[in-house]
């Protein structure tokens, strides 16, 4: 069984014809191999997004809004869906029907004319302004780039722009790995996912143009980014400090590509030390529904959550190819199984396959899936989980330091519970530092701070928290630290007991403690007085504590005297299930507070 279109559609007014729209009812979910569905929902927008090829002026730009921003003619990021064109027409598929469509490599033809004519006299790509020396746009290009060389070459088409590829990719090759290129191996070394894409689009290249002195400059790149691209604290700089998305979601499967292509050891090696550094940081909910993270400390993006079943489209999924060699890593995948169940379902799904929404359509999904997936078993992840720091120990205390900036990164863990914290130079400005998350074995992730000044968790002097800060943190003991702000208006005494949180606040003024609960609909939350808070809505009670039950657990929280407090419902809920909503106690004080977290069960 296989899919056609109609003849092309009429030409443009330039003559570049049309391609026909899927026919109705296409495409045919039964049709796709497992590890293909992915391309499903591009194969719905391709028509589409390949008809707003501009065929009068700019010629050949990708217009329609499709990818990436700005959507101008001289943002080359925009023209990276010409691997998408390459691939669809290269690849002969039960479900293709745009396999050599003549309409198809026309336009294919004219995006590559206005990619080729972008890139700059000394090999790179711009992104945000004409002739910009753009590190992503040059890096995440020449992996697009060389991935569409080797589908021509595949299909044998295009002979003359084929050798206008490969006159561009020597030369953005060049650029890229010039260790003296001071865009790319910037001091302080930043964005490592992208200098990690662009070395992984070079060795690509590579294998398409083998070159034995560009074979060792890679070599020389891949040893710079072993050494400069991690921190000793475990997380990849993105810009200069951690970001969950950015590390997991970019950089790792970034660095799986450019494994798969070099074997080079230092990049496992690497890896390892990341799947350490990340099992302190994802917060495993005991009902295997998932992880919460350590957001509140990433640098760029706010991806506060994982399900435990991922279903296509998975950006994570190339970084799969690092768990024969790091399995620590294996708990945070999708399980092979659970991945099978959830390719089955989509199979099975009667309804149409969805389009992709303009912008969302990122063509790394697809890029990535020929090279396959290494996904654990589900007996393997479930020893993986159990190998968490926080799950394998029930007392530790562990800080982890970066010199840039000073920064430190505190876990603690005690049998009723795990800690997190951070002190120093907050390295983007919706990192928020100081208390972060409250972990409980049998509750959860009960406090969890928001990178929002209205959601961390910290006391909020003058409209400002002290979490928004770079706070200057003393560590007299392994249960205690005392930290300030550098103006010494908020300072807090954190004590850390085998079942308790205190923190002792002092502020130079009336300031309100601030602590973000995570709750569910099952649990059952009462103020001291007796008010109760239904999951979901707001209360103000006059009391010295609340009282938080969740199944057999018992989350306390009391303060120094009777105040008049306030829980407040957020729209914000975690997970695929939404079970999970973050609901704000705020208990105002004339500048001196001690707020304990008690756990129990």
């Amino acid at each position: 069984m296989s899919m056609s279109v109609a003849s092309a559609g009429s030409a443009g007014a330039a003559g570049l014809p049309l391609l026909a729209e899927l026919p109705a009812g296409a495409p045919d979910r039964r049709l796709f191999a497992p590890g293909e569905q992915r391309f499903a929902p591009y194969l719905v927008i391709l028509a589409p997004m390949a008809n707003d090829v501009v065929d009068t002026d700019p010629y050949g730009f990708m217009g329609g809004g499709w990818w990436r921003t700005p959507a101008q003619p001289y943002n080359s990021r925009v023209q990276e869906h010409v691997f998408t064109l390459s691939w669809f027409y290269a690849n002969q598929r039960a479900w293709n029907p745009y396999y050599r469509d003549n309409a198809l490599l026309g336009r294919l033809d004219a995006a590559l004319q206005h990619y080729l004519g972008l890139q700059n006299p000394d090999g790179s790509w711009p992104e945000y302004h004409p002739g910009e020396q753009g590190k992503a746009s040059s890096g995440f290009g020449i992996g697009y780039l060389a991935k569409t060389l080797a589908n021509l070459r595949q299909a044998n088409a295009l002979p003359s722009r084929r050798a206008q590829l490969e006159v561009a990719l020597r030369k953005g090759v060049d650029w890229y790995l010039d260790p003296g290129n001071a865009v790319v191996w910037d001091d302080p070394f930043e964005y490592t996912n992208q200098a990690t894409a662009g070395v992984a689009g070079s060795a690509r290249t590579l294998k398409l143009l083998p070159d034995h002195d560009r074979s060792l400059k890679l070599q020389d790149r891949i040893r710079f980014i072993a050494k400069w691209a991690q921190s000793p604290a475990g997380f990849f700089y993105d810009p200069r400090g951690m970001d969950i998305n950015y590390n997991f979601e970019v950089m790792l499967p970034e660095m799986a590509e450019l494994y798969l292509l070099t074997r080079n050891p230092q990049l496992a090696t690497m890896t390892r030390r990341f799947a350490d550094w990340f099992g302190y940081n994802l917060l495993r909910e005991p009902d295997g529904s998932g992880w919460l993270t350590y957001y509140a400390v990433s640098d760029r993006t706010a991806e506060a959550f994982f399900d435990d079943v991922i279903p296509d489209p998975d950006r994570t999924i190339l970084g799969s190819h690092f768990v024969p060699v790091a399995p620590d890593l294996g708990a945070f995948f999708t399980s092979r199984e659970d991945q099978t169940a959830t390719r089955q379902a989509w199979a099975a799904d009667p309804a149409p396959v969805p389009a992709l929404a303009k912008q969302d359509t990122s063509p790394r999904i697809i890029a990535h899936a020929p090279y396959g997936e290494t996904m654990p078993t589900r007996a393997a992840k479930q020893a993986a989980i159990a190998r968490l720091p926080y799950l394998r120990s029930d007392n530790f205390t562990e800080r982890r330091h970066d010199d840039y900036g000073n920064q430190d990164y505190l876990y603690v863990r005690r049998p009723g519970l795990y800690l997190g914290a951070f002190f120093g130079n907050r390295q983007g400005s919706g990192v928020k530092a100081g208390t972060g998350f409250l972990w409980h074995p049998v509750a959860g992730t009960v406090i969890h701070a928001q990178q929002t000044a209205t959601g961390c968790w910290g006391t909020v002097l003058g409209g400002k928290s002290d979490a928004e800060s770079n706070l200057v943190a003393s560590y007299p003991s392994k249960d205690l630290v005392r930290y300030h702000t550098p103006d010494g208006s908020v300072a807090t005494e954190l004590l850390v007991g085998p079942h308790s949180v205190s923190r002792r606040v002092t502020a130079t003024g009336a300031a309100t403690e601030q602590i973000p609960l995570v709750l569910q609909p099952g649990d059952e939350t009462v103020f001291s007085d007796g008010t109760v808070v239904p999951y979901g809505q707001t209360r103000t009670a006059t009391a010295d504590g609340l009282v938080i039950r969740r199944g057999k657990a018992t989350i306390t929280i009391t303060w120094s005297s009777r105040r008049t407090a306030t829980l407040s419902t957020s729209t914000r809920t975690y997970l695929r299930d939404g079970r999970r909503r973050v609901h704000v106690l705020r208990i105002p004080h004339d500048g001196t507070l001690e707020t304990v977290v008690r756990t129990a069960g």
